[in-house]
């Protein structure tokens, strides 16, 4: 028996009253999202510097992650195959995001266990901690350089699924040239959404978090309230893009960096990585004003940074 017009009419508005519910919380949704700031996080990039093409994105989370990772490495002495093995472990692991849960008690960055001698919960969530302790397990491995990675991450981690690690390998790898500084002028990151300025004594601090006492960073000609520089050795070997490894570790260490810490410029090796080109290329910076390069804001022009110091100036 065919239904009452009626009973028809009521159904077919409880549909259309159902679908428009459905768009204006979509709408609701793009308001809150895009209108009242909530945006994408900030993304990175880093290319190969070897002209094949190759490349890897990730956000501003796990790069800054993955810089942590590769300054404690590089600070102890660990070549940079040791550096992709760490990182292609904590993609694996953890997708290079510091979370605090996982398979029983697992935590972190390698998802380490306190139950198993890593260390307690708090320790294993300091990314720098969590870094240097798989380190310090790795160097006990003999020859592990020479070790298919899935083997040395293995003797490591001693994961149920010990294959898992090989399919990172070029990401880590690509990741590992950049932030040791092997490939100059490789990273690139999108600066943060927020206008809240940062701070030049939070990016000392984490300088020396990360790298050890070893770094000396202090103002720099920019003015104490803006600018950090970090002397290098300009002996510490070439790069592509001008300057030294050491020099360019550091330089994309801060571009890594630089949604978490507010950094707005980071020049080295006559280069410059600006937050206002977010996710450009590191380019020779342009000389707007003066012909004596001085720059229309009242700083000298970043292309007076050469191969000794590497100069990160923090928004404000």
């Amino acid at each position: 028996m065919p239904e009452p017009p009626t009973l028809v009419r009521r159904g077919r508005l409880l549909r259309i009253g159902a679908a428009v519910a459905v768009l204006l919380a979509l709408v609701a949704y793009v308001v809150v999202q895009y209108v009242f700031g909530g945006k994408a996080d900030p993304r990175c990039k880093v290319v190969s510097g070897n002209g094949d093409g190759a490349s890897y994105d990730l956000g501003a989370d796990q790069a800054e992650n993955a810089a942590t990772v590769a300054a404690v490495g590089t600070s102890r002495g660990m070549p940079e195959r040791a550096v992709t093995i760490a990182l292609a472990t904590a993609l694996q692991e953890s997708g290079l995001r510091n979370i605090s849960h996982g398979d029983r008690d697992s935590l972190g960055l390698f998802q380490q266990r306190p139950s198993q001698g890593w260390g307690n919960a708090r320790q294993i969530m300091d990314p720098a901690y969590s870094a240097a302790r798989f380190y310090a397990h790795l160097d006990e491995i003999p020859g592990y350089s020479r070790l298919p990675l899935t083997v040395a991450a293995q003797r490591v981690q001693r994961s149920g699924f010990p294959q898992a690690y090989a399919k990172h390998e070029p990401d880590a790898a690509l990741l590992a040239a950049a932030l040791t500084g092997r490939a100059a002028a490789t990273l690139t990151c999108e600066g943060r959404t927020d206008d809240e300025p940062g701070d030049p004594a939070k990016v000392r601090a984490a300088l020396i978090r990360d790298f050890g006492r070893g770094v000396a960073p202090r103002s720099g000609p920019g003015g104490p309230d803006s600018t950090v520089t970090v002397p290098v050795d300009a002996a510490s070997g070439g790069g592509e893009g001008g300057g030294g490894q050491r020099g360019w570790e550091l330089a994309h260490w801060a571009v890594a960096r630089a949604a978490s810490l507010g950094i707005e410029r980071v020049s080295y090796g006559g280069r410059e990585w600006s937050a206002a080109d977010s996710g450009k290329e590191w380019h020779k910076p342009g000389k707007p004003g003066k012909a004596d390069g001085t720059r229309t804001d009242g700083q000298r022009d970043d292309a007076t940074t050469g191969a000794d110091q590497v100069r990160i100036v923090v928004g404000h």
